[in-house]
């Protein structure tokens, strides 16, 4: 089975989530999201396998979020993808897929549905 979890270290839910897919015997594909970024293919693609759109995905806590604007329920998904483009931290994670589906792995356990 091929998982990726789009992954950041420092955070304790995502280490969690890494934990919990190792534990089934399965070692994911790995990205650190913050260092390499997002492309909008690459968050476009993930947004339309979780049928989600973008403001589902932004991150507020320890993030830019409320000082940019984005908080604001009147602000575009156009220029909430562009500023998770731009600072990578805005996109809630661990996002984890699998060949049998996307998700947002909050809690941790939703990611056992996809192994």
């Amino acid at each position: 089975m091929s998982v990726t979890i789009y992954h950041r270290p420092q955070c304790a839910t995502s280490r969690q989530v890494l934990e919990l897919i190792r534990a089934q015997g399965i070692e994911p594909h790995i990205v650190d999201y913050v260092k390499t970024g997002w492309t909008k293919d690459q968050l476009t693609t993930l947004l339309a396998a979780m049928k989600l759109e973008p403001r589902a995905l932004l991150r507020i806590k320890g993030t830019p979020a409320e000082e940019l604007g984005l908080t604001d329920p009147s602000v575009s998904a156009a220029r909430l993808l562009t500023a998770m483009i731009k600072h990578p931290l805005l996109v809630e994670r661990p996002i984890v897929t699998s060949d049998k589906g996307t998700l947002v792995a909050r809690p941790p356990e939703r990611v056992l549905s996809l192994l």
